[in-house]
Order: C-alpha cells, then structure tokens, then sequence
C-alpha cells in the first residue's frame, strides 16, 4: 500500500516540474519580444543628474507605467515628488494573502566618458562575451538597473497571464536613485499605507557567476561630499607667482593623499569607532566563496592588488569601509599649455560604510578633519551631498528562505549568502519606515561594467531572472502561512 507521505511529495514533484516547464516554455515563446521590449526602454537616456535629459527621466516613468499596465497590474499611477516622480504599481488578489513590494529604479548614471564606449551608450546592441556567451545587451542602464527592474514586469506578465500569482505585488519605482534618493524618504513617509508589505524584493545587485548563484545578504552604506579648495583671488602667472602662493591643486593633492596611512588605513579620527570587526569563523564563512585572484587581475588588466593591509580582497570590498576620490579638477584642462596657478581645485570624494557608522556622523568627522588639515594660504569648503546607512539582511527569514529556494530550483545549487561593496541606502529606510525587511536578488555580475564605459547585461541572466523570480512568491506565499 502506498503511503499518503509518498503521495504528497510525489504530487509535489509534478506540480515543481509542471510549473517550471510553464515558466521555460513561455521565456522560450516571449524571448525575442523581452529582449526587444527592454532594448527600447535602454534608448531612453532617463540621466536623472543631468537636467538637460528632465524630458527623457519623465518619459521613461510613462514607459514602465505602460509596462506595469500591460502587465497585469490593476493599478498604476505616476506620484509627484519634488524632483523626478515614483512610478506605484499593484495587483491586490485577496488581502489577506502576503504582499510582496518590488522597488526599482528608471534613472541611469551618466555615460562619461563616451569616447571610452565601443558603441553609443543610449543606441543597445547585443554582443558576446567571455561571460555572457549567450550574448549580453551593451547599453547604460543594461543591468543598472533597467534589465534587472524589467525582469521582475515580465515575471509578473507570465504569473497574470498564466494565473500563476500566488499572493499580492507592488512596485514603486523611483527616478532619483543615481542621485542620492532624495525625494523617496518624503514619499516613503507619507504613503505608509500605500507602500505597506510583507517583504521588500529588489534586483539591484549581482551574483557571484553564472553557474554559483549567490544572494546579498549586506550593503555598505555611503558618504558623498565634495571639497573646494580656494587660494589666490584668481588664477596667477605660473611665472611670476609660482613657489610664493600656494596652489590650490598642490593642496588638495597633499591633504587627499594624507587621508590614508602606509597601511591603507583611513586616518580621519573616529572613522573606525563604530566599524563592525567580523569573527575569524564569519570570516572563514565568506571565503569559501569562489574566487581567483588572478582572473580578477586578469579582468581588470591590473598587476596586483591594493587596499587595507590585513584584508583579503573580498573583505575589502565588502566588509570594510573605504574613502576614494571620484573625480578631482581645477586649473587649465584644454588642449595645449597654460601656465597658471589655478585659484581653485576640486575633488568629489565618496566613503563606503559597513554596517554601525552613520553616514551623517562619518561626514561630520571627515569635514571636520579635512578642515584641520588644511593649511594657511587656502580656503576649505566641505559640501555634503548625499548617503545612506548600511545593511544587513538575516539569513534565516521566510524572505531569505523563499529567495534561496527559487535560486536552488532554477540554479540546480543551493545559492551562497554574500556581502555586497555596493549600496543602495534606501533599503535601511526601508526598514525603519515599513518595518519590513528586504530581499536582493541580483542577477548581474562583476564584469557587467555598472556606472562604467560599455555597460552590458547578459541576456541568459537576464531570462534568468525572469524564471526565478515567479518562484520566489511561490515560496513566499506557502512560507508564509
């Protein structure tokens, strides 16, 4: 006699193989229209820093008003802010059943420097690569985060087409996210009800390959300034000046260049007070990841390694906080030669945080200290401009769970659990004002070229995506009960 048990899990395995032969079979039957679809989105230069492109940001917000519409959303609207509005989107089935708020972005970084792309950045093209053999979509936007937001509009196209949606979904989709997020706090806290969840989904980040799926499971938070130095009234005679008036570029060069010690150690005092120091077993945990240094080197046409001394490269870019210079200008950049003593230099300057250092408090203690280390003969201007806290997301959640499940179903591997250098300084708003937490599936990788020249997504990751992510409220759902 056949035990009821066997029954179960045998029901079980049909129902898993029916549902995931339904979501291949209409990825293999949509395939040439999704790629099109997103191609068209990625022409759109929405360069939310840029006010020239205002027009271009507000026309993709109807675009994927548009695509939420079409996709089975009963609801959509365009919600006015004080800068670039948030596209809100949902489905609501039963409300007693879970609801799952997917939050994206429309912006994209600006393309500088365009001489440095192969192909016009706002003109997609599809071509090969050593890791996207399949093809990837070369264009700004690609996977940050246009491709990555567009697989989540058509996963829910095939659960409303397919009646597959097992529970309630949201969007908010915002157009500030490359500039700092300014207006989505004030948004956030006036539509509490509106935005109200059971779990936060977001595709904003990456994996660790194609054939070892990973989840992020950490942020960095971020500090953004940017510095002025001021000397003379006016640029000078390089001639008749030089060596009696300081320069403001020779200052500011000095005062960066002091800002680490012969470690790598930021020296600004009080930096590292509140920075998280992980245990040598979580440590050990974070280096069974795959990695191969010399395929790093390789990849970024390097001859070595930098950073803190006493850090792995992985933990650097993760799990400790670090001070860069984003750009640095001043004085005479045109072609040919002159000879001048700029009267200002400039510098962006950003700081990745971990987990514990408040970013508002970490930019008080660098203009503090940038201040004081100036010397006499030159002007110090420290000029916030924008950041966010870090964060980390509990492994042991039913959003956790559910995530890792979907991964393992469509991956055929139990996906790893990984920090993230990256930030999105939002996600801890998140969780402050809707008391929910959050869930990064990223389906990019390290070589996808974000914020960079040539720019890309690799079209297997990005069909991917669009085969998990159905999963995921599969899981959620029955998780959840």
């Amino acid at each position: 006699m056949v035990s009821k048990n066997f029954l179960f899990y045998t029901f079980g395995i049909i129902l898993y193989c029916t549902s995931m032969n339904q979501i291949q079979t209409y990825i293999a039957k949509h395939k040439s229209r999704f790629i099109t679809e997103l191609i068209e989105l990625l022409k759109i230069p929405s360069i939310s820093a840029d006010p020239a492109f205002k027009n271009e940001v507000l026309k993709t917000a109807e675009a994927i008003k548009t695509s939420l519409q079409q996709a089975g959303c009963d609801h959509v609207e365009i919600c006015e802010t004080a800068g670039y509005p948030v596209v809100f989107g949902e489905k609501i089935i039963n409300p007693s059943l879970p609801t799952v708020l997917v939050y994206g972005h429309y912006d994209v970084q600006p393309p500088d420097p365009i001489d440095l792309w192969d192909s016009p950045p706002f003109e997609p093209v599809v071509k090969t690569t050593e890791r996207h053999p399949d093809g990837a979509i070369f264009a700004r936007g690609a996977c940050d985060d246009k491709g990555q937001l567009y697989m989540h509009v058509k996963a829910l196209e095939f659960m409303t087409a397919t009646n597959q949606l097992p529970c309630n979904v949201k969007f908010m989709i915002e157009g500030e996210e490359e500039v700092g997020s300014a207006n989505l706090s004030t948004f956030i806290k006036q539509n509490h009800e509106k935005l109200k969840n059971d779990v936060i989904l977001i595709s904003d980040t990456g994996m660790i390959a194609n054939n070892t799926p990973s989840i992020t499971t950490g942020l960095r938070g971020l500090s953004y300034v940017e510095v002025e130095v001021t000397g003379p009234n006016r640029d000078l005679h390089s001639g008749l000046y030089g060596g009696a008036v300081a320069n403001p570029i020779n200052i500011l060069t000095t005062m960066i260049a002091s800002l680490h010690d012969d470690s790598n150690r930021i020296t600004i005092p009080g930096f590292y007070n509140k920075v998280e120091e992980l245990s040598k077993a979580e440590r050990a945990e974070m280096a069974k990841a795959p990695f191969s240094i010399e395929s790093y080197k390789k990849a970024l046409d390097i001859d070595d390694v930098y950073g803190e001394s006493g850090y792995s490269t992985n933990e650097r870019n993760s799990i400790r906080p670090t001070l860069d210079v984003n750009g640095i200008w001043g004085g005479y950049t045109g072609e040919g030669a002159k000879t001048v003593i700029p009267s200002k230099a400039y510098a962006k300057i950003s700081m990745r945080l971990v987990p514990n250092q408040d970013w508002e408090e970490i930019t008080k203690l660098f203009k503090t200290h940038f201040e004081n280390i100036a010397p006499k003969g030159v002007k110090i201007k420290v000029k916030p401009h924008h950041g966010g806290q870090g964060y980390v997301t509990p492994i042991n959640s039913i959003g956790y769970q559910a995530a890792s499940k979907a991964y393992e179903q469509t991956f055929g591997k139990i996906p790893i659990p990984q920090r993230s250098g990256g930030s999105i300084p939002i996600v801890s708003l998140f969780e402050h004002e809707l008391k929910s937490k959050t869930i990064l599936m990223g389906f990019g990788l390290d070589s996808d070229a974000i914020h960079s020249p040539n720019e890309h997504f690799g079209i297997w990751n990005y069909l991917k995506g669009i085969e998990t992510i159905p999963l995921f409220y599969k899981h959620f759902t029955a998780l959840s009960k």
